[in-house]
């Protein structure tokens, strides 16, 4: 029943058992797409089509996306998850299970956009993650209510103060609280990233002026390294991102900084690791990058709800073309490195 199911969503069980899965390299994973995945305003898809190519394409009914699409002379595929971990979990575990591919030994290659810290980043920039911590799962009490003596309203769960000691089991019963990549391939990935040179234009600097008082935020787009913070709600605000710093400081026991937020990060973390026991695919081939869109909090003087008229969608995010295009500019060089050293990256991950 549960085959038939899988072959229902992906096109058809007899069809999958005439043809042998197709041996793929890596899995680029977008979110989202902003209209069709070519010749319009592009989202985070729609350059990997385009630029890499990604132009074979298979039917995936069922999801949110509707298709995946492959490149392959380098076995490259590419989905587009939907927005926020749910779906990211679901679209995961059904490529996991498809007949269609043989993903046992290819790398993931998360490749969005995100939300970033001024403490510790600027717009148009990008991120390789080391750490990526559940921003979504926790006990909250209104602000309004809580103790005097609380930096915010949010404990862990089977914890009634904020910084629980001893910390709860990252196994909670709510699913792992934080995932660490694997140290050497991430940094890996870094170095050979790190020199380029990411474009800069007169609305990043404009934005990014605000921000005095915040060095970090007044610098020029660059590859960094920086930890991500996942969870459905799109929050903001200066409190918010003290907890949220808080929050990855000590999920990580202060291994980890808060630099970027997104969504989908923890339902792909959680997604890997289950089908991994399964013998399905290997989820210490995981890199994370993100590259921001936008500022999560505002500058002094502006409101969070101030900030939040201006930036509701994704396409009046203020460095959103930036991010997207830094997106693929960061992580091709790994993909293609990757798919096209098979030899040297099918048995010995970096």
């Amino acid at each position: 029943m549960v085959a038939g199911l899988v072959a229902g969503l992906w096109g058809g069980q007899a069809r999958a058992a005439q043809t042998p899965p197709l041996d793929v390299h890596v899995v680029v994973v977008t979110t989202f797409e902003l209209g069709q995945d070519q010749g319009d305003m592009p989202g985070e898809f729609q350059h990997w089509v385009e630029q890499y190519p990604l132009d074979q394409t298979f039917p995936a009914p069922g999801t949110e996306h509707g298709v995946l699409r492959y490149n392959a002379k380098d076995h490259v595929l590419g989905l587009v998850s939907g927005e926020g971990p749910s779906h990211m979990a679901a679209a995961i575990t059904a490529l996991a299970l498809d007949p269609r591919f043989d993903l046992r030994h290819a790398y993931f290659v998360l490749a969005g956009i995100a939300g970033v810290n001024p403490n510790k980043g600027t717009i148009g920039s990008a991120a390789w993650a080391l750490h990526v911590v559940n921003g979504g799962a926790a006990h909250l009490i209104d602000a309004r209510e809580i103790p005097a003596d609380w930096p915010d309203g949010f404990t862990p769960l089977q914890g009634h103060v904020p910084n629980e000691q001893p910390r709860p089991p990252l196994h909670s019963i709510a699913g792992d609280m934080a995932y660490t990549l694997r140290p050497s391939l991430v940094q890996w990935a870094y170095e050979k990233t790190r020199h380029i040179a990411l474009p800069d234009n007169d609305g990043l600097r404009t934005h990014r002026r605000a921000y005095q008082g915040f060095p970090e935020a007044l610098k020029s787009p660059h590859v960094m390294m920086g930890d991500t913070i996942s969870g459905e709600t799109y929050w903001l605000g200066a409190r918010m991102n003290q907890w949220a710093e808080r929050w990855v400081a000590y999920w990580t026991d202060h291994q980890g900084e808060m630099v970027t937020t997104a969504e989908e990060d923890i339902g792909l973390c959680q997604a890997l690791a289950l089908q991994a026991r399964a013998g399905r695919v290997d989820d210490q081939r995981l890199l994370v990058l993100r590259t921001t869109s936008n500022f999560d909090m505002p500058p002094n003087g502006v409101t969070p709800a101030a900030m939040l008229a201006n930036a509701a969608h994704e396409e009046t995010l203020p460095g959103l073309q930036a991010s997207t295009s830094a997106a693929y500019q960061v992580a091709s060089p790994i993909v293609k490195e990757l798919a096209t050293h098979w030899d040297r990256y099918e048995t010995q991950v970096p």
